[in-house]
């Protein structure tokens, strides 16, 4: 932490008197810390306390009341190494996810550069309420890191989620991103998302359940981690947003194939999400199948070529392949033989079994099981969250070489 550069942002929570702590911790770790606080926010913590601790003039209006002087968000924006907003309202983190720029934290917010953490704190109702969740979620869809609030009282004496994470768990938090955040730079990696749809007529295909969105939570964790990302994505509706993401759109199973062979040569590293078609039909009508003149339709299927055992075979000891198994049995097993016999040095285990983990979920529950053969089993968790464990193993694995 020392010589970085933190924006602290503080809204108008109970929870801003951690303000204090959070200033004094980070100092103490020789970061700078330069406060920016919602007019709210003062009814709760005073500026002359959070300068004071900070060294730094709070900035809390666009204009100074004294001489007319604008505190540029812009300038802030690129400042700063890391931006934390804590504690987070409900209101402060729903004005983030959509754009309403009406105070000076809010317009620091959407002018930093620099990755941004959020800590909510609110009631447990509030937290609950599905606009919150919502707002939570497009926060992290942008590429922000939600700190999650803790069980416990709260201001309105009930029990429950939604007290903000303690300061010393959200410096650890920024120290743990300072240490890891540019391990993957200047590495190239080669990611596959989503699923593959294979023709069977001009309307119809075969596909599967997959949203894409573990892989695109993987592309951002890695892009945000210094990496330059090959985004090979199947058919899905949604969009990459960090810069260092160059994305290829495929359909078919052939084509990934094919963009992936051709990209694995140049990648350090190649991530294989996608849920790719294991068959297709044999042949593509160049007409729709009619149900009125077709009153048996047979259904012929050939293999596709398997793009982990094809990489795998091409793969370089410079190079790190990563792969996903999604099972209904007994999946340790089967995912330990597919990593064997794809030669990969690293594979995460899906389990159909597991409630809110799979196709379509916004979270997912997986287990880690590199060549030696250790597991490290993840909780329940978003798969933002998820992919940030992922790369961390990734980053293990390349440091341990």
């Amino acid at each position: 932490m020392k010589d970085k550069k933190i924006i602290l942002g503080i809204t108008g929570s109970i929870a801003a008197y951690k303000g204090a702590i959070l200033i004094r911790a980070l100092v103490r770790k020789g970061a700078e810390v330069q406060v920016v606080m919602t007019p709210s926010a003062k009814e709760f913590i005073t500026p002359l306390t959070l300068s004071t601790l900070s060294r730094k003039p709070v900035i809390s209006e666009f204009f100074s009341s004294r001489d007319g002087s604008w505190h540029s968000h812009v300038e802030l924006g690129t400042w700063a190494d890391a931006m934390l907003v804590a504690p987070a309202t409900a209101a402060t983190i729903g004005k983030m996810a959509n754009g309403i720029a009406d105070n000076m934290l809010v317009t620091t917010y959407l002018s930093c550069k620099a990755p941004v953490f959020v800590a909510p704190a609110m009631d447990l109702d509030m937290y609950a309420h599905p606009s919150t969740q919502k707002n939570i979620e497009r926060l992290r869809r942008c590429g922000n890191r939600i700190i999650e609030p803790t069980e416990g009282e709260l201001a309105s004496l009930l029990h429950g989620k939604g007290r903000m994470e303690e300061p010393d768990k959200i410096v650890e938090a920024l120290e743990d991103f300072f240490t890891v955040q540019n391990t993957l730079r200047k590495k190239k990696v080669l990611l596959t998302a989503g699923p593959t749809y294979e023709k069977i007529d001009p309307v119809r295909f075969i596909g599967n359940y997959s949203s894409g969105k573990m892989g695109f939570a993987l592309a951002e964790a890695c892009a945000q981690k210094g990496a330059e990302v090959h985004l090979v994505a199947g058919p899905v509706a949604l969009k990459a947003v960090h810069p260092r993401i160059c994305r290829t759109d495929v359909e078919s199973a052939d084509e990934m194939y094919a963009a992936a062979t051709a990209a694995f040569a140049g990648a350090d590293i190649a991530i294989l999400c996608a849920a790719v078609a294991d068959y297709r039909p044999e042949t593509q009508r160049t007409d729709k199948v009619k149900r009125e003149t077709d009153a048996q339709f047979t259904l012929s299927l050939t293999r596709n070529r398997d793009i982990a055992a094809s990489l795998g075979a091409m793969k370089r000891t410079d190079q790190l392949l990563v792969g996903f198994a999604l099972e209904t049995g007994d999946g340790v097993r089967e995912a330990k033989e597919k990593l064997a016999r794809k030669n990969l040095d690293l594979i995460v285990l899906n389990s159909l079994e597991d409630g809110g983990a799979g196709f379509r979920y916004d979270t997912n529950k997986v287990t880690l099981i590199d060549r030696k053969g250790e597991m490290t089993p993840l909780p329940l968790q978003s798969k933002a969250e998820v992919a940030e464990k992922i790369v961390t193993g990734i980053i293990t694995l390349i440091n341990e070489r």
